[in-house]
């Protein structure tokens, strides 16, 4: 009876890991400030909650450049994560190379063809099957402004056109405080470029010349006037901006050190974080010339295939979560974006959410939402590198207006 007793404590214990096995998910991503983290937690408590045990695998670096060194590196090996935080033609990219798991049976149970803006399925299925799950519908083209800041430079009101924009950025500069905070990175240089692209040529401009890649258009003066006010920006940024982080910038404008930073909506997770209330404490403003308009950025959470019939169901579960109008809610109220789902209420969320959600849908509907140069969703990593290099050159003093507009045009013929 003993030896029984003691066969199956030993059994016992060896179930414990297998179970735990059974139940967790291994995910990879980029949320790494304050703002990401209170977000995701959201996620990892909803998991935990049925049972799935959360194995982070962080990878700092706001654009993302280094997870995806992270992820290539463990599926050559043959040893992909659960799932992987990815941004639009990089999802392409992996689901041609048959990697990725079949997510249509659970998008058929859950409606997704319905409740997510067709936009964003350009990017989440392949060959007509879902191939990732939409997390959020983040915009880049946001202004995020200290209200006390502006109050003390004279700056009244929502800077309604780029030059209204510029008169404030000097007033506030002026007045003893950083103007534009900005961190030079790639990544963020070209957010930036984002948002003044919509505003200087509009979005038919923006299709044809950075997602058509119509050379004609992008060797035209409408792309020199872009790079004329990516100078005048450059000139309203501090001396130490270089390789500063998206979100210590965004701490410039939330401590009242700075008046404006251009970036996308995910900067208000960094705002909500610190307690600070919208139009109390911070503005949140479409960029000036955009209002109607929305350069997007999704991230998905994609799931590699896996052996493991096991790990398959736990990827399955987290699916389900991610889509959970409820989930959408609660994770993007703390995030700063809006619903990757078009029927989740805006109840939860504050001023800058409610109009989050209610721009997007316009945009959705008008057709005038468009992928984010920045953000891999105009064109595919190789392209989008290419831009990067002409863009943060020319921010940084290396290559004139005129010599930035060749190379553009060159980069899109080559």
């Amino acid at each position: 009876m003993k030896k029984q007793l003691t066969s199956l404590a030993i059994a016992a214990t060896l179930a414990v890991p297998a179970l735990a096995q059974q139940q967790s998910v291994e995910v990879l991503h980029w949320w790494t400030s304050g703002g990401e983290a209170s977000a995701l937690n959201v996620l990892k408590q909803t998991l935990e909650k049925q049972g799935v045990t959360w194995n982070d695998m962080p990878v700092a670096g706001g654009g993302g450049e280094a997870a995806m060194t992270a992820v290539r590196a463990r599926v050559t090996a043959g040893n992909p994560p659960t799932a992987v935080q990815l941004l639009g033609f990089d999802v392409q990219d992996w689901a041609k190379q048959g990697v990725l798991a079949d997510l249509n049976d659970m998008a058929a149970k859950g409606n997704w063809d319905k409740v997510v803006p067709p936009q964003l399925q350009k990017f989440t299925k392949y060959n007509g099957k879902w191939i990732a799950v939409p997390v959020n519908l983040h915009t880049t083209n946001w202004l995020w402004a200290n209200k006390e800041v502006l109050a003390k430079a004279g700056v009244t009101g929502e800077p309604k056109d780029f030059d209204d924009f510029i008169a404030a950025a000097e007033k506030v500069q002026k007045a003893g405080f950083i103007a534009i905070a900005h961190g030079g990175q790639p990544w963020q240089d070209a957010t930036v470029f984002d948002s003044v692209v919509l505003s200087t040529g509009g979005v038919d401009y923006y299709k044809k010349a950075f997602i058509d890649l119509d050379t004609k258009t992008l060797n035209s003066p409408t792309t020199l006037k872009v790079f004329q006010r990516m100078s005048q920006i450059r000139k309203l940024v501090d001396k130490d901006f270089s390789g500063r982080d998206w979100n210590v910038a965004s701490g410039l404008v939330i401590s009242g050190k700075a008046g404006f930073q251009i970036m996308g909506d995910w900067a208000k997770g960094e705002f909500v974080n610190a307690k600070k209330v919208p139009g109390k404490d911070f503005f949140c403003y479409r960029f000036p010339g955009t209002q109607g308009s929305g350069a997007f950025n999704t991230d998905n959470f994609a799931m590699f295939k896996l052996k493991d019939p096991a790990k398959t169901a736990a990827q399955m579960k987290m699916a389900e979560d991610v889509m959970d109008p409820s989930f959408q809610s609660s994770f993007n109220v703390i995030k700063g974006a809006a619903p990757a789902r078009n029927d989740v209420s805006d109840a939860a969320f504050d001023d800058c959410g409610k109009k989050a959600i209610k721009d997007v849908a316009e945009a959705s509907k008008n057709n005038t939402l468009v992928g984010s140069i920045a953000h891999g969703h105009a064109v595919p990593a190789s392209m989008k590198s290419a831009f990067y290099d002409v863009i943060t050159r020319h921010f940084n003093g290396q290559i004139d207006d005129k010599k930035a507009v060749a190379e553009l045009v060159s980069a899109a013929k080559n």
